[in-house]
């Protein structure tokens, strides 16, 4: 039973500040390169596009979403007596044994059919942005005479100019400027545009908490100076 799960929230902020980081065109001159999949997918105008468009089209789950999940946690906070925001094993004994345990789970599905819809049309845009991946990446390796792309992760070093991610972005602009966001009813999502997907929400989780805490920092008033 996935006891605590949240909808996940529009991240068109995220996903412009991560475009406007991306790092800045470079002559690479047939030297390995490194590129990363989910960030320049991200860097897309067509996922940014689409994650707006679905923001405003599936806004009524989103809210719907967000409203049952206060309602759950609402219901799971007196169970959390631990206090770290989480049911544990130990915890989900007394749920179970709970009045409410009926109400609980009632909630939990509606939370998930909700954000299911939403998902579902995110990893539809996705998928179709990574199946011009190929083709885009194979642009850049023709006008850069690249001869190996490495995830970034596979390397303890890489000089100034390697990644060529923001490139592949551009590229994909070029070859598909738009996606569609509302999947066909006998659409399934393929493994990899799952696991992109996921890749990609992790990522946006990240860049939208560092944005918080840079926001946090810059709304902390100046220390007071000392002495005379």
């Amino acid at each position: 039973m996935k006891l605590l799960t949240k909808m996940l929230a529009p991240a068109g902020l995220a996903l412009c500040a991560l475009a406007a980081a991306a790092p800045a065109t470079a002559q690479v001159d047939g030297r390995l390169a490194t590129a990363d999949i989910s960030r320049a997918i991200i860097g897309s105008s067509a996922l940014q596009t689409a994650y707006n468009q679905i923001g405003t089209t599936y806004a009524a789950q989103i809210e719907q979403g967000q409203t049952k999940q206060a309602e759950l946690s609402t219901l799971l906070q007196p169970f959390d007596t631990n206090g770290n925001s989480q049911l544990d094993e130990a915890e989900l004994p007394a749920v179970q044994a709970s009045p409410s345990f009926a109400q609980i789970q009632t909630l939990e599905q509606e939370v998930a059919a909700l954000t299911n819809q939403v998902n579902a049309a995110r990893v539809y845009a996705v998928e179709q942005i990574l199946a011009q991946y190929p083709a885009a990446l194979s642009d850049v390796i023709s006008a850069q005479q690249i001869v190996m792309v490495l995830q970034p992760e596979t390397l303890q070093f890489a000089a100034d100019g390697a990644d060529i991610t923001s490139q592949i972005s551009t590229a994909l602009n070029t070859r598909l400027p738009s996606v569609a966001i509302v999947p066909p009813a006998d659409w399934r999502p393929t493994r990899n545009a799952a696991q992109i997907f996921q890749d990609i929400q992790q990522t946006l989780v990240q860049a939208r908490f560092q944005q918080q805490q840079q926001a946090a920092q810059a709304a902390q008033p100046a220390a007071a100076p000392t002495g005379r």
